[in-house]
């Protein structure tokens, strides 16, 4: 296939998408919250639009003019280990190999396999060239290459069985939000979106605030309370109950407003349902500190950074971990 039928078959899948009806959304997410519990229909929506839109045509035209040897002479088998920590979240790698104009063999995650074999089913009805590039596989024993998504655990297993591979590893992390105290109450809203859409449990969530010295959090939990619905989730209100349980046997500091508990630490990773917060004296002192997570977070909300409400908006040409995921494979 050439690369304008790639990109033609992918475009044609995003206008798929977003023509799906809405007794078919419901249907998919019915199936999917099977698999997962945590893939409530609202969040299958969201994954499905954010893939949507990062199959607009023009949008993966202007991508891919920024490599070349997007038709390698030999494609390569890359393998793809997907996590399922929210809906759809290793389409981006199956779309960087196709793009590519490698092959892909996938490993999906039990958590995600129903989305997943959708969408491939979808593709390859629309383009059968495409099929014969992806493989579902359960072990990835000849690939040549390997997209790695896991936890620091996973990672070293992914790390000694594949050394001789070229490969991308992916580790635990997290998002932060810097905040200045200016910050009206529509950003704080927003903000709660990069908080709360899949209840936390991607690595472009929000875990933890940076605020200024004697900050009030007050505006904040006001701007929020749209959001308490999560708190109506069993799985996200277990969590919730059982943080809490703990903060008040051991006297631990925090406030709380039903839904999300809020604390002062100098910890990074916030559990489900609770939301860390650290003071900063200046912005020198602040860069150094979060220069030393460096290598643990995402992404970074706020004014000079991304913009509120826009961490689970990510563009085609935002990779994970900040490794060029496209580089990568075009230098195969």
């Amino acid at each position: 296939m050439t690369l304008a039928e790639r990109i033609e078959a992918f475009s044609i899948l995003g206008d798929k998408i977003k023509n799906i009806s809405r007794e078919s959304l419901e249907d998919h997410a019915f199936r999917a919250k099977n698999h997962n519990q945590w893939f409530t229909e609202d969040n299958v929506k969201r994954a499905l639009d954010g893939v949507a839109y990062l199959l607009e045509k023009p949008k993966l035209e202007s991508w891919v003019a920024n490599y070349n040897n997007l038709t390698p002479k030999t494609a390569k088998v890359v393998g793809i280990i997907m996590a399922g920590n929210i809906p759809l979240v290793g389409f981006h790698d199956l779309l960087c190999v196709l793009i590519s104009g490698h092959k892909a063999a996938i490993k999906l995650s039990s958590q995600d396999e129903y989305l997943m074999k959708l969408l491939i089913n979808w593709l390859t009805e629309i383009s059968p060239d495409l099929a014969a590039q992806l493989e579902i596989r359960e072990r990835l024993n000849d690939v040549e290459a390997l997209i790695a998504t896991g936890s620091d655990n996973t990672a070293r297993y992914f790390e000694y069985y594949f050394k001789d591979h070229p490969k991308i590893i992916r580790k635990n992390r997290t998002s932060i939000a810097i905040l200045d105290g200016s910050e009206t109450s529509e950003e704080l809203e927003a903000l709660g979106k990069d908080i709360f859409w899949y209840f936390g449990l991607g690595c472009r969530n929000v875990s933890k605030l940076f605020v200024p010295k004697g900050y009030n959090p007050q505006d904040f939990f006001e701007a929020i309370e749209s959001y308490k619905s999560v708190g109506d989730h069993f799985k996200y209100r277990n969590n919730y109950d059982y943080h809490k349980s703990i903060y008040l046997v051991n006297g631990k500091d925090h406030l709380d407003n039903g839904f999300l508990l809020f604390t002062q630490t100098d910890e990074l990773v916030s559990p489900i349902s609770v939301l860390y917060a650290q003071e900063y004296s200046d912005t020198n002192q602040l860069r150094d500190v979060i220069a030393g997570y460096e290598n643990k977070i995402q992404c970074i909300v706020g004014k000079d950074h991304i913009p509120f409400g826009t961490a689970q908006l990510p563009e085609v040409t935002d990779y994970a971990d900040n490794v060029d995921t496209m580089k990568f494979l075009t230098e195969l």
